[in-house]
């Protein structure tokens, strides 16, 4: 891990970072707030944009809950953190919404003023080298992999190496919320167990106004 993982970075350097959040958010949950703001504290994040994903190739086979209600979803999320923004990119575009179309639209959108950080959970890293345009991607933007408590890092340090030495950075936080999970939250909903405190309670309120995870 490098040194600088270890550091609150602050302004001082005259670079402007921010944080890109991507994910299905199916729905939305704590432990994504809380890893955002970690990371957005750690690594002096201007703001971290929540993106979600719009039809994301890797959940071909498997239901997605409509679009509109994940983003409205994450809105309700984000709303009361001054830090925080949804955004509907991926949604509005057409197709297999891929991460380096993304980070490409928001390096466009920002330009070089900014410096860019992926937020995703450490299994994920692993992937990265898989994901579209993989080279490319790893030029543009930096990666924060989120970790359990516990988590044993050396069980992926082959990949990040990999990354680290032939591609970008790759920087770590770790983040005690991560054990919730959207799967849990739905089967939950499906089963008629609670999901209070798990979510924002806007969140949960949408859920059960438009009836949603209830039959899937």
């Amino acid at each position: 891990m490098d040194t600088k993982d270890n550091e609150n970075l602050g302004s001082k350097d005259g670079i402007r970072r921010l944080g890109i959040m991507g994910g299905t958010f199916d729905p939305i949950h704590y432990g994504h707030l809380v890893t955002a703001e970690v990371a957005r504290h750690k690594y002096n994040l201007e703001k971290v944009i929540f993106v979600t994903a719009g039809n994301p190739p890797h959940k071909k086979d498997k239901y997605v809950t409509d679009a509109i209600h994940r983003h409205y979803m994450t809105v309700l999320a984000t709303i009361t953190n001054r830090y925080f923004q949804a955004s509907s990119v991926e949604i509005n575009r057409k197709g297999c919404t891929h991460t380096i179309d993304t980070i490409k639209y928001f390096r466009k959108l920002y330009g070089n003023k900014y410096k860019l950080y992926f937020i995703t959970g450490a299994d994920a890293v692993m992937e990265i080298l898989a994901w579209k345009d993989a080279e490319e991607l790893v030029k543009l933007c930096d990666f924060i992999a989120a970790t359990r408590p516990g988590y044993h890092i050396s069980a992926i340090n082959d990949a990040i190496e990999n990354i680290r030495d032939n591609y970008g950075k790759v920087h770590f936080v770790e983040v005690p919320s991560l054990a919730i999970s959207s799967t849990d939250i739905r089967n939950r909903v499906r089963t008629g167990q609670p999901i209070k405190y798990l979510l924002p309670e806007s969140v949960e309120s949408y859920i059960r106004k438009f009836d949603l995870y209830t039959e899937k």
